[in-house]
């Protein structure tokens, strides 16, 4: 359990605003203790919430990580270095850039794989190039995984391009340096494709050992029916995209040895956003970040990785069921189930295989909770951050 890091008022309004919520009954964390962690994701316009969590939660943030899954890791890491920089953060968090391709899976082999066992309702990166679609402001998919589609950062509000670069250095070898500084410390929270994690762990042989554990936002179980019999929406928001851009990196991940491994998955589907919901978020305090919330997140999704993230910084809070299960990964390419995610029991299952928590349920309205909170009273900076 813990509390706000950064300054009291922002206990005090948290109360204010949600007086029956579990937030005023949040033990305090001692001072002395601030865990550090590192944060890899296929960053957006509004993806800087799962980063602002743990902040909030007295978490020292060493970096972020960007990684192609949604897109291309040189423009997921543009828009984290925007985010720091509205946010006033980039001088205390840098940003390092992840691998331009997966281990194995490329756009022609996703493409090939769609036309032999059906398309997918989300394609991520590995959508066919569409150059119209990038005028109105979207993010690059196939295609040069160096090109920058500026107009992504200038068509939806409050944001524009970063003025700021990334850190010296690739993101598998930053994670790998900053464990072995601080062995046993440092969590690895990934809510894109596992790629950097699974780099890291071949560069470094005792990497995930000495991490704090690895939560992923990502392994959909029991999400067939869903694509047969619901629309194509429904059929969305179990496609499980971030392991199935790169099965090979996540099947490395789930089989190494780091302490503690915690999926969050189906349970993630459940905070979704109105318009009441993101009108709020400005009502309450209009700032930079939640003007940008407002603008950029869609009614129709769930907020993914910002729950992953809540359930890592308050788990006591925020679970309300997990179960532990061994876990394994289709990477054969011929099957229909390339990147699915299969859970054992220990009785059942093949050998070479680890075992994982499960998140079942968590509270949606603590989460929703905290999503606000975070969005309207972020830190004023840097200095914010040691108050």
């Amino acid at each position: 359990m813990s509390r706000p890091r950064y300054p009291f008022l922002f206990f005090v309004l948290g109360l204010l605003l949600f007086p029956g919520s579990s937030l005023q009954n949040s033990s305090p964390r001692s001072t002395t203790s601030q865990p550090k962690i590192i944060l890899d994701n296929d960053w957006n316009p509004t993806a800087f919430i799962a980063f602002l969590l743990p902040l909030y939660y007295n978490y020292t943030v060493l970096g972020l990580a960007s990684d192609t899954a949604n897109s291309w890791a040189l423009q997921t890491g543009l828009h984290a270095l925007a985010s720091l920089e509205i946010a006033s953060l980039s001088s205390c968090i840098p940003v390092y850039k992840g691998s331009d391709y997966p281990l194995l899976q490329t756009a022609h082999t996703f493409q090939t794989y769609e036309l032999l066992h059906g398309e997918l309702p989300w394609k991520g990166v590995f959508a066919k190039e569409n150059t119209t679609n990038e005028k109105l402001g979207n993010d690059p998919t196939s295609g040069d995984p160096r090109r920058v589609v500026k107009e992504a950062f200038t068509t939806k509000g409050y944001y524009g391009y970063p003025n700021v670069s990334f850190a010296e250095g690739s993101a598998a070898e930053f994670m790998v340096k900053a464990v072995r500084e601080n062995p046993g410390q440092v969590s690895i929270f990934s809510a894109g494709a596992l790629t950097n994690v699974a780099l890291a762990v071949r560069l470094d042989e005792d990497f995930a050992k000495n991490t704090a554990g690895l939560y992923i936002m990502g392994g959909y179980v029991d999400r067939f029916m869903e694509q047969a019999i619901g629309d194509v929406l429904r059929a969305d928001l179990v496609s499980d995209i971030n392991f199935i851009v790169d099965p090979e990196a996540t099947k490395i991940a789930l089989t190494a040895d780091f302490p503690n491994i915690t999926l969050v998955a189906n349970s993630a589907n459940g905070v979704i956003p109105n318009q009441a919901f993101l009108n709020e978020l400005v009502a309450v305090n209009d700032n930079p970040l939640s003007r940008l919330v407002r603008a950029n997140q869609p009614t129709y999704l769930p907020f993914w990785d910002e729950t992953a993230a809540a359930v890592m910084v308050d788990r006591e809070a925020v679970v309300l069921d997990e179960v532990e299960v061994y876990v394994d990964v289709d990477t054969s390419y011929h099957s229909p189930f390339y990147g699915y995610i299969r859970p054992y029991q220990a009785a059942l299952m093949p050998p070479g295989l680890r075992k994982v928590k499960y998140i079942n349920a968590v509270n949606n309205t603590k989460v929703a909770e905290m999503i606000k909170t975070v969005v309207q009273f972020p830190p004023k900076g840097c200095a914010d951050l040691h108050g």
